[in-house]
């Protein structure tokens, strides 16, 4: 099927040579911090992670938020959104491959990541995340182009793939999982020092992860003729307003334990964040705020939910919340005060940026490439068109009789 990603546009050529151009530019950077080391970032001795960390934080939730789409159809049965499915673990093992990445640039000289394969310490949260990470990344290939395979062949997915299937489900959970233990087994530093960690991260993950796959398979839409099902797409985007509702409530219990409980290890890299800091990260701050409570308003009034013209605006303001909260804030807050209470500033470099943007077209070069793949193979078999339900032909209809009648109606 490899050989359907070499047929396209000139406008589909034109945007895999814009994403060429950005990787050999950020690769310059990175072959200069090969170089000089790592000093060619922000990071110093008190703020040993950074912009490259965060990144790796916020795409394992892109990465764990496929099984929004692959739970409800195996667990369910709910085939409304089965045609999605494969573009949900596409995205993860685009996902996947960019987190990977992330840690590549983050440990300075390659190399030094054999050491987690060839000493492996089953007593470090580092080796269980590399661990996670690979077989999730291989459950998602495994799965991902058996089904496409079947589905070109116009045959059923083999029946030895389900438990590979409903493995990769609990996987998912465990991948966001154990990347909040990173965080939340250091007593240092308080501000990630909270057994509700774990739950803040599956929260943003759940919202944010199915709304960038949502604005993704928009921009699809445009320039393919294959359509998401009315009636899948209203449902993920009532996922993701109670997943927001949810992450933001933890946020708020972290606060309410912060202050109200009066103890300064946890108020203040709050009040760093949002006060004290550089004025750029202050507004970016308040700006995340502004966003998550704008993104909320509009997604859980039906009248702007179901506006499908307010909806990618709306998709894009909760991404921008969730990503100035996990993706910058989380690391920054954690360091900065250190367990010294001293403050040591950090501030992602230019060279910084370049290499993050590098590895950024490198993950949506593959979702390009993975994209254009399943949709040919969906237009082939006559699934660019379906019915609300999400099947292509009502010969074909795996769906109740009531929900393929009913489903205009509710769209």
């Amino acid at each position: 099927m490899l050989e359907l990603a070499l047929k396209g546009s000139k406008r589909y050529y034109g945007w895999i040579a814009f994403l060429l151009v950005l990787i050999g530019i950020g690769s310059l950077a990175y072959v200069n911090q090969l170089m000089v080391g790592l000093e060619t970032t922000g990071m110093n001795r008190d703020v040993s992670w950074g912009f490259y960390i965060s990144q790796f934080t916020y795409l394992v939730g892109l990465a764990a938020s496929g099984v929004m789409i692959v739970l409800p159809n195996y667990f369910h049965s709910y085939k409304t959104n089965k045609h999605m499915v494969i573009f949900g673990e596409f995205m993860a093992i685009a996902a996947c491959i960019m987190c990977m990445l992330f840690i590549a640039v983050d440990v300075g000289q390659p190399t030094r990541m054999l050491n987690v394969m060839l000493h492996p310490t089953p007593n470090s949260i580092l080796f269980w995340d590399m661990t996670v990470l690979v077989g999730y990344l291989s459950l998602n290939l495994l799965v991902g182009w058996t089904c496409l395979q079947a589905d070109r062949a116009n045959l059923p997915h083999p029946k030895w793939l389900k438990p590979f299937i409903y493995v990769s489900i609990i996987w998912a959970f465990s991948i966001h999982t154990v990347t909040a233990f990173l965080y939340q087994g250091l007593p240092g530093r308080h501000y990630w020092l909270t057994a509700i960690l774990a739950a803040r991260f599956l929260a943003s993950a759940f919202c944010s992860g199915p709304a960038i796959l949502l604005l993704v398979m928009m921009v699809t839409e445009k320039f393919t003729t294959f359509k998401m099902a009315k009636n899948a797409l209203s449902t993920l985007v009532k996922i993701i307003a109670y997943a927001m509702c949810i992450n933001m409530f933890f946020f708020a219990l972290e606060i309410f334990t912060a202050f109200y409980s009066n103890m300064p290890g946890h108020m203040h890299p709050i009040t760093f964040l949002f006060a004290h800091a550089d004025p750029t990260l202050v507004t970016l701050m308040w700006t995340f705020l502004a966003c998550a409570a704008i993104s909320i308003i509009l997604l859980v009034t039906p009248k702007f939910r179901n506006n499908l013209k307010l909806l990618p605006y709306t998709l894009i303001i909760l991404v921008v919340a969730t990503w100035l909260d996990k993706g910058l804030g989380l690391v920054i807050g954690g360091f900065t005060p250190n367990p010294f209470h001293a403050i040591t500033p950090y501030w992602p470099t230019g060279k910084e940026l370049l290499v993050s943007m590098m590895v950024y077209a490198i993950g949506a070069l593959i979702v390009t490439v993975l994209f254009k793949i399943a949709t040919s193979v969906k237009e082939e078999m006559g699934h660019s068109q379906g019915l609300p339900c999400g099947c292509s032909t009502e010969d074909t209809c795996e769906c109740a009789p009531e929900e393929v009648e009913e489903a205009p109606a509710e769209a």
